[in-house]
């Protein structure tokens, strides 16, 4: 064999180990790009979880400030009749 074959192969050589380093670093991005998309997706579901929580918590908190309120204004009524 030639030394310039000798080179070519070489050369070859080197770009096969080359792309194979590469392909191996982008098959490790695209793992930790995935791997980052399900948990964007999953703390999402979770985000809109706890918002619709939130929500009903503050309506719960609402109805509840309107009934204290209303039992105040019974409170006060009975009050005045005790003191009648």
């Amino acid at each position: 064999m030639s030394h310039e074959n000798e080179t070519k192969i070489d050369a070859v050589t080197v770009l096969t180990e080359q792309y194979k380093a590469d392909l191996h670093a982008y098959k490790e991005r695209e793992g930790l790009y995935l791997k980052t998309e399900n948990q964007l997706k999953g703390t999402k579901q979770i985000v809109i979880e706890m918002s619709g929580t939130i929500r009903e918590l503050k309506t719960q908190n609402d109805n509840f400030q309107a009934e204290i309120a209303r039992l105040r204004e019974e409170i006060q009524l009975l009050e005045m009749q005790i003191k009648k």
